[in-house]
């Protein structure tokens, strides 16, 4: 049972003494402690109930004559309570079936426990789990000896999600389940982290520190940027993330339902880095406006669509990674803009 509840032997024989102890005293109903202990070198259990001393016994179970309890204790009184060993055979049957849930409670509280400590510490991570089932809309996977939930909320509409297909998911948060059966372990397939960590797990010169993700834009399922930077002038930045024959991104993308994945260079300049953000477009000119932070971009005509992007995705991704409020015009209707202007001016 230690070893399938993944509990310390000592931890499992502690816990057995509890229930015992707390079995035995529902069983009989006693008032006072009582206190078992197993000895697993001899194979033998001790209990000592607490029998509290009363001038007439009406259950021998947990009382105790005025005159027997003196036989022990010559200052015993009524009122006091003395420890008597009691026979393992005193338990009976509904002892003993209590002991099992009071068991079961406390080995689903040591579960709880384990997986509180376990996951509280890995916020923030990606872990591997395999589907396990579907309840109502949400997936519940296994991790190691754990189970962990993906909500509907944090699943990408295009996902499979089939019994025993193995994913990577990021830690979101560990809550008290609403019904009572122990933290739940939320995780997350659609959060921009998760992206973020792949990355950092794929490619060593960002876990080393070499290359940093600089900001990350995502539209789960759909299409992401990300921009990075290199700390070291020798390591393009871009190639470390794509990799030989873009075997590191393909492993993310793979690994995403084959999520498009754009990788652009970080630039503190804001015209190159909004410019590289709406790529693969080609932009023939942005003029920034400081004071709210942004951007005017006029893009050739053959090239409005592929900017704006299908339902306007890419120019929403590029404002979100860059920050900056983008508007696009094609030449022609910058032209129509600034020819209004002029007719506006005579």
């Amino acid at each position: 049972m230690a070893q399938e509840r993944d509990i310390p032997v000592e931890e499992l024989i502690s816990e057995m003494e509890i229930a015992l102890a707390a079995a035995y005293k529902r069983h009989v109903g006693a008032i006072g402690e009582v206190i078992v202990r197993i000895d697993t070198e001899q194979s033998k259990m001790h209990v000592v109930c607490e029998k509290e001393v009363v001038g007439v016994v009406t259950n021998h179970f947990y009382q105790m004559a005025i005159e027997e309890a003196r036989k022990r204790n010559p200052k015993a009184e009524i009122g006091d309570f003395v420890p008597v060993e009691i026979a393992p055979e005193s338990f009976g049957r509904i002892a003993a079936q209590t002991f099992k849930q009071v068991l079961q409670q406390k080995l689903r509280e040591a579960e709880r426990k384990r997986t509180m400590e376990e996951f509280s510490d890995r916020l923030g991570e990606v872990i591997a789990a395999t589907v396990a089932r579907r309840e109502g809309g949400d997936v519940v996977l296994t991790a190691g000896r754990s189970e962990c939930v993906l909500p509907k909320r944090e699943q990408v509409p295009i996902e499979p999600y089939r019994i025993n297909d193995r994913i990577r998911c990021y830690v979101l948060k560990v809550e008290e389940d609403p019904r009572d059966k122990g933290p739940r372990v939320i995780v997350s397939r659609t959060h921009p982290n998760l992206l973020r960590k792949l990355f950092e797990i794929e490619v060593p010169e960002i876990g080393a520190g070499t290359v940093e993700i600089m900001a990350v834009a995502r539209e789960a399922g759909q299409r992401s940027k990300i921009s990075v930077i290199s700390h070291d002038e020798r390591v393009d930045p871009v190639g470390a993330c794509v990799g030989q024959r873009g075997a590191r991104v393909q492993q993310i993308v793979n690994e995403l339902y084959d999520e498009k994945i754009d990788i652009i260079p970080y630039s503190e300049d804001a015209v190159g880095y909004i410019t590289a953000a709406l790529g693969p477009a080609k932009i023939a000119s942005v003029k920034l406006k400081e004071e709210d932070k942004s951007a005017f971009v006029t893009v050739p005509d053959s090239q409005l669509s592929l900017a704006i992007g299908k339902g306007g995705q890419n120019v929403r991704l590029a404002a979100r990674l860059t920050e900056w409020k983008i508007d696009i015009r094609s030449e022609s209707q910058a032209a129509e803009g600034a020819a209004a202007k002029v007719g506006e001016g005579r």
